[in-house]
């Protein structure tokens, strides 16, 4: 049994990337399909599409890299974990490497990047870091 399937979903396409995989194929479910929406919004992946197999249902991401075939993910890294929670108010609402990088947060407008939270002026749980 998983007791943190996010940090699964993101070691996952940490471990892909660094084996240089095409593809990576993850369980299902809401959450995550926002997460992998963001990050290629944000240009860290190249898509994904939610395949169904039967009864079993996953996230086919694949993954994007550079023209001197390095992932575009350099690193991905669980912020609030379920033994400890991170919340911010959207004052507080750290900077990734001076903005190069993205926060994902789950806030009460859903799932959103730290800059889009700034900007809609909401705070919540920073679920991962991307750079």
């Amino acid at each position: 049994m998983q007791t943190d399937p996010i940090a699964d979903f993101l070691t996952r396409l940490r471990n892909a990337a660094a084996a240089k995989h095409q593809r990576v194929d993850v369980p299902v479910s809401k959450l995550k399909t926002e997460i992998a929406r963001i990050l290629k919004e944000e240009g860290y992946i190249a898509n994904y599409k939610v395949a169904e197999e039967g009864v079993k249902r996953t996230i086919k991401i694949y993954l994007k890299y550079g023209t001197d075939n390095s992932p575009v993910i350099s690193a991905i890294e669980r912020v609030s974990r379920p033994g400890c929670r991170v919340y911010v108010g959207q004052s507080e609402i750290p900077r990734v490497l001076g903005g190069l990088g993205i926060n994902i947060l789950t806030t009460a407008r859903g799932v959103m990047t730290g800059r889009e939270a700034h900007k809609e002026r909401v705070g919540g749980e920073i679920l991962c870091r991307v750079w």
